[in-house]
């Protein structure tokens, strides 16, 4: 669309640099053709250097976009970036059917549904009632087992196991909200990536990005009930336990070991290799290499103490 057309359509006024508009994008991977937005002061940085045609700005943060971008002022730019991404929501169901390629030694049980332009490689079982969208990629030596959704654009590795109920790619929890209460939608025209390797257990959710992918790494293997949000990025062999949740946009390094419970906030960090025990709540990022517990998160070893003295705090006054 043309970018005075969107401009009219979310209410704001009109520039003069009417470019065209393909997509919605990060400041970070903006393109010429692609609008992005930026709504907090910590991303300056990512404004100075972006190649987007077009920023949704505060006032304020005006002096900072790049000659080569059109700033549009607006006094709530995630909002405005929420109402213009309905005009590039993706077509759910392609009207120009293309056949699925089906290779070799491929085992698919009655009721299973397959999209447009999937590919389904050499030795892969795909389960009753699953359903499969459109322009999906799954590897080689894949099992998918019974009523397992895989939304459109998902690709999935070699050697990969979904297990029963689990839901790969759909949208996210993703709302901006006007002065009066609504909740407008964001709507999600990113994807998920997993690669080799991977084992997902059964009831599973793993939220499609906003733009670009939510990844999960090679090797990494994840319980029953866990849910992780657009945009996450899980490194390698990492391990999420039963019912760990995952904000959008949280990135785990690789090796990192979740208990059951545990959660994170979204935006935020976690180094190689730690460990966060159970019902751990991250708020923000840590280092990789040590192990964190409770809430506040803290060293495990430190929480287990303050436990201990707290009881004995009790045990103190129950006695008198």
């Amino acid at each position: 669309m043309k970018l005075n057309r969107i401009l009219e359509q979310i209410g704001l006024e009109k520039v003069k640099n009417d470019i065209n508009i393909v997509s919605i994008n990060d400041l970070e991977h903006a393109k010429e053709h692609e609008i992005s937005f930026i709504s907090s002061e910590k991303y300056i940085n990512d404004l100075k250097k972006t190649k987007a045609g077009a920023v949704f700005i505060k006032k304020e943060f005006e002096k900072f976009i790049p000659k080569n971008s059109v700033g549009i002022i607006c006094d709530d730019p995630y909002l405005y970036m929420a109402y213009a991404s309905k005009y590039f929501k993706k077509s759910l169901i392609n009207k120009n059917y293309i056949k699925p390629i089906i290779e070799k030694n491929v085992l698919i049980s009655e009721n299973v549904s397959i999209g447009s332009n999937c590919t389904i490689d050499t030795n892969t079982i795909i389960l009753p009632g699953t359903v499969i969208g459109e322009n999906v990629k799954i590897g080689k030596n894949c099992v998918i087992f019974p009523n397992v959704t895989i939304y459109n654009d998902t690709k999935i590795g070699e050697n990969c196991r979904i297990h029963a109920g689990s839901v790969i790619g759909s949208d996210g929890f993703g709302y901006a909200h006007t002065k009066d209460g609504r909740h407008i939608k964001i709507y999600h025209n990113g994807k998920v990536i997993i690669k080799d390797n991977v084992e997902i257990g059964a009831n599973c959710t793993i939220d499609r990005a906003v733009f670009g992918s939510t990844v999960i790494e090679e090797g990494t293997k994840i319980d029953n009930l866990v849910q992780i949000g657009h945009n996450c990025q899980i490194g390698e062999n990492s391990i999420l336990v039963s019912q760990v949740g995952l904000s959008g946009s949280t990135e785990l390094g690789r090796n990192v070991v979740m208990g059951g419970q545990s959660a994170t906030a979204g935006h935020l960090k976690i180094g190689d290799f730690a460990t966060i025990a159970a019902r751990g709540g991250v708020s923000k990022s840590i280092e990789g290499g040590r192990v964190y517990g409770g809430f506040p998160l803290t060293l495990q070893k430190d929480w287990l103490k303050i436990q201990a003295k707290i009881f004995k705090l009790i045990k103190k006054q129950e006695k008198k």
